[in-house]
C-alpha cells in the first residue's frame, strides 16, 4: 500500500470516528451545579456553552474598553481649538469598514509572529516619523510666511 493510499485511509477511519462521536456531548447530571473561580456557578452545564458565552463577553467587553480608550486618547491629544470631544467621537465611530479591516489585518500579523510584530512596528514608527516631518515642515513655512509678510 503506497503511502497516499495509507493517508487516505487513516483519514477515512478517523473521519468515521468523529461521526460516531458527534452529538456525544454529555447531558447534564441532574442536581450538578457546576462551579467557577471562587465557587461562583457557571452559567451553562455543558463546557461548551461557557466557552462560548465568555469569548462573546471577553470580545464584547475588549471592544468597549478599546472605544473608551482611544476616545480617550485623542481628546487629551488634541487641542481645545480642535473641538477635541466631538473630533475624537467622529474618529473613532465613523471608521470605515476598509479602516477596520486594515487595523483587524495588522493586529492580526502583528500578533502571530515575531516577525510580524517588527513589521507592523517599523510601519507605525515610519508613519510616526513622517507625521512628525510634516508637521516640522509646516511650521518652517509658516515662519517663512510670517518673517516675509512683517
Amino acid at each position: 500500500m503506497t503511502r497516499a493510499k495509507r493517508a487516505i485511509e487513516r483519514f477515512r477511519r478517523g473521519a468515521a470516528a468523529r461521526r460516531e462521536n458527534a452529538g456525544a456531548a454529555e447531558p447534564p447530571i441532574a442536581g450538578s451545579n457546576p462551579t467557577g473561580i471562587a465557587g461562583l456557578p457557571l452559567p451553562s452545564p455543558i463546557v461548551g456553552t461557557n466557552l462560548v458565552i465568555a469569548d462573546i463577553v471577553l470580545r464584547a467587553a475588549g471592544s468597549l474598553l478599546r472605544n473608551r480608550l482611544e476616545k480617550g486618547l485623542l481628546v487629551a491629544s488634541s487641542t481645545a481649538s480642535e473641538g477635541g470631544r466631538a473630533k475624537a467621537a467622529r474618529l473613532v465611530d465613523g471608521r470605515s469598514v476598509a479602516t477596520s479591516l486594515a487595523l483587524w489585518g495588522a493586529s492580526r500579523v502583528a500578533t502571530r509572529s515575531p516577525v510580524g510584530l517588527a513589521v507592523v512596528a517599523g510601519g507605525l514608527a515610519a508613519k510616526v516619523l513622517y507625521d512628525r516631518g510634516k508637521r516640522i515642515e509646516a511650521r518652517r513655512r509658516a515662519r517663512k510666511r510670517n518673517s516675509t509678510v512683517s
